[in-house]
């Protein structure tokens, strides 16, 4: 991978953390290989076709100390996150780590095994399963619990159990009320964007090495293989239910609007454990991830904390989470997850009296500083979210991205803002001599926002492009957050070669035939094209031979909305029967046709105007 020497400003700056945080701590490193057992060698998992899906040996680069191109704190958080194999949590709990950015649990059952958050993709969980039962013995899974709504917590679920297994009722699934509308709504509705963005967020594609992708702070990275998911069985829905699976008892606490929209903490008394998914880590989350997503609530996620705290916390003897390494002592825990909940209530409660001093939320995040508790607790640094960008999340929250300055209100859009700017600042090069003087100087944040307005000035502009990348990698080189650095860094890769896409995809055939009829009508109403569409006036009766269900669509105004009626044929311009869902879904991806009766063009006139999500837009250039 290209890339240019790091700037006198940020070895600096490095060299300030060293001196400054606490690296004579090594407990976490005692903590992530306590209960060690052995690991998968060599760490590099395929596909069916011989693709690569995960490969943790390309980490083995981290070792020794950080190199003045990663912050040290991010290149210790990599080290620790990078650890990979099969791990006791206690005598019955059994995790698999660094196969996936997520954790994969086995908790031993009477007669089986119960799998807690089964990674991304088909073959890590096959394979971690696979090297559970190399050392525990060939137990079958007996349930599948899902934390939450997020893809690395279901989407590997066929790699440990299926859909026959489910369907025959030898494995249940338990997960999270609302659990599958979060997940068609994240995946399905926004997918493509997200997934885009999250190719910068996370790395994907980038060169592994201290000049390029060192991890994601959360986990090392995100694995590409076969995403799916199989609907639970049953749904938890209050705080206090409890469940008896494999003869082992499981208290459950809700957290819905923390980490997730669908989200839950448990308790397994038998172990003295407690499972705080992704609400309890080693890293200052998200209340608003890169990629995208709903904004989170931060006031009742430390909400949930504190009542975790009071619930469970004084029982514990040991915490673990859906990614990073357990927490051991009763005492430890209590005060890990009160850092924890001062975290984010301090984040929520301190933007809102700043907003209300009449502060924006850029102006915020720049005076924003966090107690000296938190800035030297490990596992409170902002390896994945960060303070600016969750500060802002939290303004977003309540005022939206409007901060009430009225010249704010209408402004241009990049590329006519771009045009305008370097015109006024004496034309492209006048911009990028500015640039280079800011560069030069160590504002690299500066020489960033004028290149940005550059680039989108002029797109071809070589010395633009060329200053905008070396300028992101500096930015990328200082920080500590790894998912800025990731983005910095894609940002740098595309100028100088061109996009690279979306690494991976969510919505598979495996997903897909998840939705029902509802959200996959949903997910055609977000293909229509608007303005394409304006003058159709289309009704479709839609029919599945399967269920014999009947569905009314209805195009107009270029919005289309379904009901579940009854057939009637004389006010539908055509009616499409399809055998099942999945054969409606192939042939709206053009595998296969249905039956239709009636106007043959109507069928016609709604896929016309339906367009194809583009996985490869432009980010860093217009």
């Amino acid at each position: 991978m290209e890339h240019r020497p790091v700037s006198a400003a940020v070895e600096a700056a490095h060299s300030a953390h060293r001196k400054t945080l606490p690296f004579g701590d090594t407990t976490d490193f005692e903590d992530a290989d306590r209960g060690f057992i052995a690991a998968l060698a060599p760490c590099v998992i395929t596909a069916a076709d011989g693709r690569v899906v995960w490969d943790n040996d390309s980490y083995g680069f981290l070792a020794g100390d950080a190199p003045t191109s990663v912050h040290p704190a991010l290149w210790r958080q990599s080290q620790l996150a990078a650890k990979q194999g099969l791990y006791e949590v206690v005598a019955g709990i059994y995790q698999v780590r660094g196969f996936d950015i997520s954790n994969i649990t086995f908790v031993e059952g009477d007669s089986g095994v119960i799998v807690i958050d089964p990674l991304i993709s088909t073959e890590v969980a096959a394979a971690a399963l696979a090297l559970y039962r190399q050392h525990r013995g060939n137990r079958a899974v007996s349930a599948v619990i899902y934390t939450h709504s997020h893809v690395d917590h279901f989407g590997g679920v066929l790699g440990v159990t299926s859909q026959a297994d489910v369907d025959a009722g030898r494995v249940a699934i338990l997960a999270p009320e609302g659990f599958i509308d979060h997940v068609v709504a994240e995946n399905v509705y926004a997918g493509t964007a997200m997934l885009r963005r999250a190719s910068y967020m996370y790395g994907t594609t980038l060169a592994r090495g201290p000049y390029g992708q060192v991890g994601c702070g959360l986990g090392q990275n995100t694995s590409t293989g076969e995403v799916a998911v199989i609907v639970p069985t049953d749904t938890i829905c209050r705080t206090g239910e409890t469940r008896v699976v494999d003869g082992v008892q499981i208290e459950f606490q809700m957290a819905p609007g923390s980490e997730a929209p669908a989200e839950m903490h448990f308790y397994f008394p038998q172990f003295r454990a407690l499972c705080m998914a992704e609400n309890a880590t080693h890293t200052h989350h998200n209340l608003l991830t890169l990629r995208g997503a709903l904004v989170r609530d931060p006031r009742a996620w430390a909400g949930y904390l504190t009542e975790a705290i009071d619930t469970f916390a004084g029982r514990s003897d040991v915490v673990f989470a859906s990614h990073h390494w357990p927490m051991w002592g009763t005492e430890r825990i209590a005060e890990y997850l009160a850092l924890q909940r001062d975290l984010y209530a301090y984040l929520h409660d301190q933007t809102l009296r700043l907003l209300n001093q009449g502060y924006t939320g850029t102006e915020i995040a720049e005076q924003f500083q966090l107690p000296p508790a938190l800035e030297s607790a490990w596992h409170a640094r902002g390896y994945y979210g960060s303070v600016s960008h969750n500060v802002k999340a939290v303004y977003q929250r309540y005022l939206g991205w409007f901060d009430g300055n009225p010249a704010r209100l209408w402004p241009h859009p990049p590329e006519a803002l771009a045009t305008r700017y370097t015109a006024a600042l004496g034309g492209v090069d006048r911009v990028v001599d500015l640039a280079a003087e800011a560069f030069k100087g160590g504002d690299f944040r500066w020489a960033a926002t004028l290149l940005d307005h550059a680039v989108f000035a002029e797109p071809e502009h070589a010395g633009a492009r060329r200053l905008y990348a070396d300028t992101l990698e500096q930015l990328a080189y200082g920080s500590e957050n790894a998912t800025w650095r990731n983005f910095f860094l894609s940002g740098a890769t595309e100028l100088r070669s061109g996009v690279f896409g979306t690494a991976g995809q969510v919505t598979s055939m495996a997903l897909l035939s998840q939705l029902s009829p509802e959200q996959l009508f949903d997910s055609l109403a977000i293909r229509v094209n608007g303005p394409r569409a304006w003058d159709l006036d289309v009704a479709l009766d839609v029919s599945f031979a399967d269920t014999g269900v009947n569905y009314r669509l209805t195009l107009r105004n270029g919005v289309l909305v379904h009901r579940k009626a009854p057939a009637a044929p004389d006010s539908a311009d055509a009616t499409v029967t399809a055998a099942t869902k999945l054969a409606l879904l192939g042939a709206l991806l053009g595998e296969g046709a249905p039956e239709i009766t009636g106007d043959p063009t109507a069928w016609a006139k709604l896929r016309a105007v339906l367009d194809t999500a583009d996985p490869a837009f432009n980010i860093v250039t217009p």
